[in-house]
C-alpha cells in the first residue's frame, strides 16, 4: 500500500501543482512535551481539482520534479467559502477615487440617517 497523507490545500498558484501543509503532533522525548510540527508537501493535481483550503488525500509516487514526489488522490472536503464584509460608504466613495465633496456629502447624509434612526 502506498504511503498516503492528508492535509490542507495552503496553494494552488502553479498549474498542475497544489502545496499541502500537514501537522502532527508529537512529544519530546526528554521534555514530554507535545507540539505541533507543520509540514509542507507539493503534489501533482492534473485535473486542478484542488482549490485553497480544501482538505485532500495524497499519495506517494515517483519523482515528478524536484519537489514533486505525491499526486492528488482524492478532496476529502471542500473548503466552505470566504466570509465578506459589509461595504461600509465611506469605502465605496474611496475606491471610485472620487472628490473631496463628494466625500464630505456622503458623511453628512450618512450623519442625517444616523440622527433620524435615534429619533
Amino acid at each position: 500500500m502506498a504511503h498516503t497523507l492528508t492535509g490542507i490545500v495552503i496553494s494552488t498558484l502553479r498549474d498542475k501543482t497544489i502545496t499541502v501543509s500537514i501537522a502532527s503532533r508529537e512529544t519530546h522525548p526528554l521534555y514530554r512535551k507535545q507540539y505541533t510540527k507543520t509540514r509542507k508537501y507539493t503534489a501533482h493535481d492534473e485535473k486542478n481539482a484542488a482549490r485553497v483550503g480544501d482538505k485532500v488525500e495524497i499519495v506517494a509516487c515517483r519523482p515528478l520534479s524536484k519537489t514533486k514526489a505525491y499526486t492528488l488522490a482524492r478532496v476529502v472536503e471542500k473548503a466552505r467559502g470566504t466570509v465578506e464584509l459589509k461595504e461600509d460608504v465611506n469605502t465605496v466613495i474611496e475606491e471610485k477615487k472620487v472628490g473631496a465633496d463628494e466625500i464630505a456629502r456622503a458623511k453628512a447624509a450618512e450623519m442625517e440617517a444616523s440622527e433620524g434612526e435615534d429619533k
